[in-house]
């Protein structure tokens, strides 16, 4: 059985280390071949839109963007449903590859055989 990874990342650039350590450890997992998908809430939907990781930083970390762009290589990427909603992100201003879903996608995922799930 393969196993795969699924992070939940809670915070945006308000708590960027949190923020930070969630991508950080999904791209690793999706360089080392590991199945992968990362969801974003709260502010770090922020993230699935063009231009918000490229301006964010955190001191001796890799760039977001360069961690986001691993991740997407080799994983998926999903904005929560209603955290979309509350900012007033649509599909359409989405990064390719970038996906909007709810709560009930992210049970089943996290259910799945073999899934590790953790949330930031």
């Amino acid at each position: 059985m393969t196993r795969s990874l699924l992070i939940k990342v809670t915070a945006g650039a308000e708590d960027a280390e949190r923020c930070n350590q969630a991508f950080t450890v999904a791209a690793a997992a999706a360089a080392s071949g590991v199945e992968v998908g990362l969801w974003l809430t709260g502010e770090a939907s922020w993230f699935g839109l063009p231009g918000r990781a490229e301006g964010f930083s955190v001191p001796l970390a890799t760039p977001l963007a360069d961690l986001r762009d691993t991740i997407l290589a080799a994983g998926r990427i999903t904005v929560c449903t209603q955290c979309a909603d509350r900012r007033g992100i649509t599909a359409e201003q989405l990064l390719p590859g970038v996906r909007i879903a709810g709560a009930a996608v992210f049970v089943e995922e996290a259910l799945g055989d073999g899934v590790q799930a953790i949330v930031y």
